[in-house]
């Protein structure tokens, strides 16, 4: 399952140099799938969706910064364990519940990502 951040956090920043997908973003922060990846143009997701890649989405939250599940591995592929939730000072990054996947499917995202 991806991460997500809590409104316990207290926007050290400490995470975002952290995640190898780019996942993660500052309060009140646009993102797009196209952020640090392999990802560009028109693409479908995993989900079977039709995106643009290049498109800005608006902000998950305005107040902390956020995980864009739809870019979270868990570190899958890169690392042991979730780099956000190892640094994070206040434990704020936590497992999320309503983006439960397997790590077949973690591992088949990150492939998606970044063109492997």
């Amino acid at each position: 399952m991806a991460l997500l951040i809590t409104d316990e956090c207290i926007n050290c920043d400490a995470c975002i140099s952290e995640c190898p997908n780019n996942a993660i973003y500052e309060p009140d922060e646009k993102w797009s799938y196209s952020d640090e990846t392999s990802l560009s143009g028109m693409v479908t997701t995993l989900n079977g969706n039709e995106v643009d890649a290049n498109a800005e989405n608006e902000p998950v939250s305005d107040e902390f910064y956020f995980i864009v599940s739809d870019k979270c591995t868990e570190c899958k592929g890169f690392h042991d364990e979730p780099q956000c939730a190892s640094v994070c000072p206040v434990d704020c990054c936590i497992l999320d519940g309503d983006h439960e996947e397997t790590e077949e499917q973690l591992l088949k995202k990150k492939a998606w990502l970044h063109g492997e």
